[in-house]
C-alpha cells in the first residue's frame, strides 16, 4: 500500500507537504536538471517585484557555522519578465506554483496580486512582508502588526487566490503579527524568514557582506524556527508552513510535531540540489502518523 502524503493547504492541493522555499530554488529551471519537479509539493518562486530591481552590491553570500548569511536584496527582473519567461517553463510540470511577491508599499503588493491573478498557472501568493515600507521611513512591513495587516488587506482585496503571509522572526512577539494578518485575510502563514545577522572578516577588518548585514538561514536557526512555529500554532487557526534549516526528513517532522501543516526547504537546496526529493522520500518511509501535531 502506497502512503498518501497529499494535503490541501489553504485550498491548494499538494502531492506532499514539502515545498521549495522562495529565493533558494529560483523559478525551478536550474534544479530541474537534478530532480523531478513533479515530485515536489509546490514551488514558491523567487520574490517578484513590480519593476526590475538590481538588489544589493556584492559580496551577497557568506558561509557561517551551520548556515549562511545572504543579502541578495530582492533582485528581480520584474513581474512582466516573470510572466513572459519563467511561467512558460513551469507550465511543463504538474506542480503548484506559488508566487512570492514583494513591494515597497501596500499598493505595489495589491498591483502584483492583481496582475498575477490573471495567470491560471499561479496557485497562490506568498507575501514577503520582510521588506521596507518606503512610505513609513523604511520600517519593515513584517515588524509592525498594523503595517502587516494593511498589506495583507490590500492584497486580499486585489485577488481571490490563496494568500500565504511569510513572517519575519526579527520581532519581539511573532504571534502578534500572525494574529494581525490572520484577521486581515491571510489564508495561511509561512515562518520563519531569515534572522538578521552579520559576519566580519578579521583579515580585512570588513564585513563579509557588501550590505554589512544579511539574513541568516540554515540549521543554525532551526531551533528558533521550531519554537516560533509552536508558539504561532497556538495563537492562530489558519495553517502554518514551517521552514528554517530543514535538511532531512527528521528535521521536517520536528516542524510537523510543532504544529506546521507543510514545510519549505531553502538552504538545503544549496548544499544538495536533490535535498527536497530526499526529504520527501524520507517522509514516505516515516508515514503520515509522524506528520501531525504533537501532544504537548
Amino acid at each position: 500500500m502506497v502512503t498518501d502524503l497529499s494535503i490541501e493547504l489553504a485550498g491548494i492541493k499538494l502531492k506532499n507537504p514539502v515545498m521549495a522555499a522562495s529565493g533558494t530554488f529560483g523559478y525551478g529551471k536550474e534544479y530541474s536538471e537534478f530532480c523531478d519537479l513533479n515530485q515536489i509539493g509546490a514551488i514558491v518562486t523567487k520574490s517578484i517585484t513590480l519593476k526590475p530591481k538590481e538588489g544589493n552590491p556584492p559580496p551577497r553570500i557568506a558561509e557561517t557555522p551551520s548556515g549562511i548569511l545572504n543579502a541578495i536584496g530582492l533582485q528581480s527582473d520584474g513581474v512582466e519578465k516573470f510572466i513572459a519567461k519563467a511561467l512558460p517553463f513551469l507550465e511543463k510540470f504538474d506542480v503548484p506554483v506559488i508566487a512570492s511577491i514583494a513591494g515597497g508599499s501596500k499598493e505595489e503588493f495589491a498591483e502584483l496580486a492583481k496582475i498575477l491573478s490573471k495567470s491560471k498557472r499561479i496557485a497562490g501568493l506568498e507575501l514577503n512582508i520582510s521588506c521596507p515600507n518606503v512610505k513609513k521611513g523604511g520600517m519593515l512591513f513584517g515588524c509592525d502588526p498594523d503595517a502587516a495587516a494593511e498589506v495583507t488587506k490590500a492584497a486580499r482585496k486585489a485577488t481571490k487566490l490563496p494568500l500565504i503571509v511569510k513572517l519575519s522572526p526579527n520581532v519581539t512577539d511573532i504571534t502578534l503579527i500572525a494574529k494581525a494578518v490572520e484577521k486581515a485575510g491571510a489564508d495561511a502563514l509561512s515562518l520563519i524568514n531569515t534572522l538578521l545577522g552579520m559576519a566580519i572578516d578579521i583579515n580585512t577588518k570588513k564585513p563579509k557582506l557588501g550590505n554589512i548585514t544579511g539574513g541568516l538561514s540554515g540549521p543554525a536557526i532551526r531551533p528558533i524556527a521550531i519554537r516560533m512555529v509552536w508558539q504561532t500554532a497556538q495563537a492562530v487557526k489558519i495553517p502554518i508552513v514551517g521552514m528554517g534549516g530543514i535538511m532531512t526528513a527528521e528535521d521536517a517532522i520536528e516542524f510537523f510535531l510543532a504544529g506546521a501543516s507543510a514545510v519549505q526547504v531553502g538552504t538545503g537546496n544549496f548544499v544538495d540540489p536533490k535535498c527536497i526529493i530526499k526529504i520527501i522520500e524520507g517522509l514516505y518511509k516515516a508515514g503520515p502518523d509522524l506528520l501531525t501535531r504533537g501532544d504537548f
